[in-house]
């Protein structure tokens, strides 16, 4: 009698990937949480009847209502549709400036980690320098001296992000360098630049991708710093931070003005850190549990 080999059928990577995730419950969590931020940014002008700079000094400082749900400020203004169109404001800068700086300081690093040599410690001694400072007051620094504004907050802490992307390429790159099909490609001639962006960058874009996540919540913290201190977005536009900055005045008798903002800053830092920490235990082999 023929016996035939049973083959057990390997479920698919994705199916895999997948319980993993779902095996952390606050991923899941902040995952769900994100999903409504960015659900509310998108829509916002369908969730609320208001403008964000919709002037109503009859009804200036109201608390809470089904009217308002969050109140209103000073100026009579409807805080829950500045809160949401402020989600659309520090979301869109936060993955704007994280993105970018991960792209950039990825290349700067795998450039240093490849090339290594003088040229590779001349970047790592620039990179020491500016993670010697701070991270907020080098922000803080940069964006006074540059002048208060948007623009100039999100280059401040850009510039300051950017070290912590180019040590990560570069160790990455360390390893990735010494593989096989590096030293192949360098046998056939293929150029530098070629290996550079076809073989090294791809194989050392995974700790990239998740520090990006993790950061998004550190930056989105930074962007609102700024705001709370007068040096990121100025009045009278509907970012969290500077909101906070107003509202502070007026917290012992109208609490809602700066709680409401606050409380969504705080959502969004530990949502991105928990998707963040799911991303790690998803992409990393070694923290397979």
């Amino acid at each position: 009698m023929e016996t035939k080999a049973i083959e057990l059928k390997q479920p698919a990577e994705w199916k895999i990937k997948w319980y993993r995730f779902r095996k952390n419950p606050l991923t899941l969590i902040g995952g769900f949480v994100l999903i409504l931020f960015i659900i509310m940014a998108a829509f916002a002008p369908l969730l609320t009847p208001y403008e964000p700079d919709s002037i109503d000094m009859s009804n200036r400082l109201a608390s809470p209502s089904a009217a308002h749900w969050f109140g209103t400020d000073e100026v009579g203004r409807d805080i829950f549709t500045r809160v949401i169109y402020g989600a659309r404001l520090s979301l869109g800068m936060g993955i704007s400036v994280v993105v970018v700086t991960g792209l950039i300081g990825t290349i700067i690093g795998a450039t240093a980690g490849y090339f290594g040599g003088k040229f590779g410690q001349i970047i790592m001694r620039i990179m020491d320098v500016i993670l010697a400072f701070p991270t907020l007051v080098l922000a803080m620094a940069l964006t006074a001296a540059l002048g208060p504004s948007l623009f100039n907050a999100m280059l401040a802490i850009a510039i300051v992000k950017i070290p912590v992307f180019v040590r990560l390429a570069r160790s990455e790159t360390l390893v990735v360098r010494e593989r096989l099909y590096v030293k192949a490609a360098k046998t056939f001639g293929l150029s530098d630049i070629w290996i550079i962006f076809r073989h090294v960058i791809p194989n050392v874009i995974t700790p990239v991708i998740i520090q990006i996540t993790i950061d998004l919540g550190d930056v989105i913290l930074l962007i609102a710093t700024l705001g709370f201190l007068g040096l990121g977005a100025q009045p009278p536009t509907p970012e969290w931070g500077a909101m906070i900055h107003t509202g502070w005045e007026y917290f012992l008798n109208q609490w809602w003005y700066a709680t409401f903002p606050g409380l969504f800053i705080f959502l969004a830092s530990v949502s991105f850190n928990l998707l963040g920490d799911g991303l790690r235990d998803l992409l990393d082999p070694k923290s397979l549990k």
